[in-house]
């Protein structure tokens, strides 16, 4: 694995001698001016991409030109505020329409990432309309008839899903995508009883704002300047902190644990696994690391673990103890691949039936968009 490392640091050179009207610019261009080339084909199905104006929005861009996504028409949608912006893509210059109810007629495959109100709304009128939605947010998960699916994970629970017959499929949480994509090749050889997961979740995933607010804080704070927080209630910089989505003050678990355990036993089809999380917001701009602990069924040596992982489609691993290498978030930002090492027997458990992991996966690509692209392309091949 090469990292431009020198790339790296010259864009965070430029990006940290910004002044905050600057950087606004610098996040407004990262955000809707995406300009890529993907795979337009007569035979290929009429995408619509709701919220094309968001974070997730403009990846999905990125990643339907990486994969060479196939498809006849492509219409770009988001709220009236965003109408009439121009978005390049393939060559041809689209202009923001405002979504309505009105906006699926011979849509295809429908990519929504607009937030749960907007899903809710839309979501089945696109599938009235005969489009299959693929949602990133969380308004369908636990949805009974709705399948949750990450392609690496659990293709079969979409095999009736085909385009022409009007759907809804559910993205899953993304730090649920991120752990079941290292735990799922294990899981498979020695059955998971038990998981215990502590996660370190960038910026990112609080949208672009977000990213913006660390910034401006690393900054004031480098320059003797108070930190002074606008999106979350307390300082970002040099500081970390619970997740904050909601809690359920009788538990004292937080929606994004709970997504993680709900959405795991769905994915898996067990109801017996037994999960627990604990959900941290880190100073991270882009990229969730995760520690993960596993109790097993059966017997399953870190060998063993190693080669499943380096066979499963969409792991990596960075496992060099000599060098104390492992993965980090910036191994793993932009990138498709989901990053696993500091493999090892928990020594805490009785034989070898426990291993500790850490893994880092990027929450804007597989943990949104290249997951819901390649439900789009199960999608493709379920309809052959």
């Amino acid at each position: 694995l090469i990292f431009n490392m020198q790339a790296f640091r010259t864009k965070q050179a430029m990006q940290a001698q910004m002044r905050p009207n600057q950087m606004r610019a610098f996040m407004r261009r990262a955000r809707v001016q995406v300009s890529v080339q993907a795979a337009k084909t007569a035979s290929g199905p009429k995408v619509a991409i709701v919220g094309i104006t968001g974070a997730v929005g403009q990846e999905f861009l990125t990643v339907l030109k990486e994969r060479n996504f196939p498809y006849s028409d492509m219409k770009m949608l988001a709220s009236a505020r965003s109408a009439g912006k121009k978005q390049e893509f393939d060559g041809e210059t689209y202009e923001v329409q405002e979504l309505t109810a009105d906006s699926f007629k011979d849509v295809d495959i429908a990519l929504f990432s607009a937030g749960g109100s907007i899903s809710k709304k839309f979501g089945p009128l696109a599938a009235e309309a005969g489009a299959v939605v693929i949602d990133n947010s969380s308004a369908f998960r636990m949805t009974e008839g709705v399948p949750l699916i990450i392609p690496e994970v659990n293709p079969h629970h979409m095999a009736h899903c085909k385009i022409g017959k009007g759907s809804i499929i559910a993205n899953p949480n993304c730090s649920t995508i991120i752990a079941l994509m290292a735990v799922t090749p294990l899981h498979k050889l020695a059955t998971v009883k038990r998981m215990v997961v502590s996660t370190y979740q960038a910026s990112s995933g609080a949208g672009a704002a977000a990213m913006e607010e660390l910034w401006e804080q690393t900054r004031d704070v480098v320059n003797g300047k108070p930190a002074v927080p606008k999106i979350f209630p307390v300082q970002y910089a040099f500081n970390l902190f619970s997740h904050n989505s909601d809690m359920d003050v009788d538990s004292g678990y937080n929606e994004e644990e709970l997504k993680m355990v709900k959405e795991t036993a769905k994915i898996w089809d067990n109801k017996d696994v037994k999960i627990t999380a604990t959900c941290i917001r880190v100073p991270v701009m882009r990229a969730h690391a995760e520690s993960i602990n596993l109790e097993f069924e059966k017997d399953i040596t870190v060998q063993e673990a190693n080669a499943a992982l380096a066979g499963f489609p969409g792991v990596a691993v960075i496992d060099d103890r000599v060098n104390n290498r492992h993965p980090t978030p910036l191994d793993a930002s932009n990138k498709e691949e989901v990053f696993v090492g500091r493999v090892r027997q928990d020594i805490s458990q009785a034989g070898k039936r426990g291993l500790d992991l850490f893994v880092c996966g990027d929450q804007i690509k597989k943990g949104a968009a290249l997951n819901a692209v390649q439900v789009a392309e199960q999608l493709v091949k379920n309809s052959a």
